[in-house]
């Protein structure tokens, strides 16, 4: 299906209420070891806002950035994201690097060896994943798939006025967000991702 073909699809009551219970969450936040930061160009600035305000706050002790070099970009977004946090005040030397991945696989498969590297897997037990919120709940199933053993949080943000739940009443938000929640069976099929949270 096209990005025209789900801004115009009807959407009924329950499938709006579907997504909103079932992708769209935010699990509670309690102090993690690390937080992993999945690549984008959206929202750059308000993502490296958040992971400044829950540096400060405790939420963390490491992070790691995980994003290859896109279309139209010299840079990675590794390059782009890591600097717009160093600039809300995340100390260079607990921020990770990878930039290889070129999507929501590969930021967990190709970040996975670097952790370890750096801070032994078996040091992290717990981690956030902070993202866009379109994607949503996909970042923790990708890492479930990949890494079952680490306890998993999420935290999503975006610059839509519109209030989330209400995501479908914005032509754009709307085709982010039906672009994502039609992944996720997909993708749950060809083993890209697992269930989460578990039932």
């Amino acid at each position: 299906m096209s990005d025209i073909d789900r801004g115009r699809r009807e959407l009924a009551a329950d499938e709006i209420a579907a997504i909103n219970r079932t992708h769209l969450i935010n699990t509670p936040l309690r102090p993690a070891d690390l937080l992993f930061m999945f690549g984008t160009r959206e929202d750059v600035a308000l993502r490296a806002d958040t992971a400044g305000r829950l540096w400060r706050e405790g939420y963390f002790r490491w992070s790691i950035v995980s994003g290859g070099v896109t279309p139209g970009s010299e840079q990675s977004e590794c390059t782009v994201i890591k600097a717009a946090m160093l600039a809300a005040g995340i100390p260079a030397d607990l921020i990770l690097e990878e930039h290889r991945a070129m999507n929501t696989g590969e930021n967990v498969i190709f970040s996975l060896p670097i952790i370890d590297a750096a801070l032994g897997l078996h040091n992290i037990r717990s981690v956030i994943c902070l993202g866009n919120t379109w994607t949503a709940r996909r970042y923790p199933m990708t890492l479930h798939r990949h890494w079952p053993e680490v306890d998993k949080m999420l935290l999503t943000v975006d610059s839509f006025a519109t209030p989330r739940a209400l995501w479908h009443t914005d032509a754009e938000f709307r085709r982010r967000m039906l672009h994502e929640w039609d992944k996720i069976e997909r993708y749950k099929a060809m083993g890209f991702i697992v269930e989460w949270p578990e039932a």
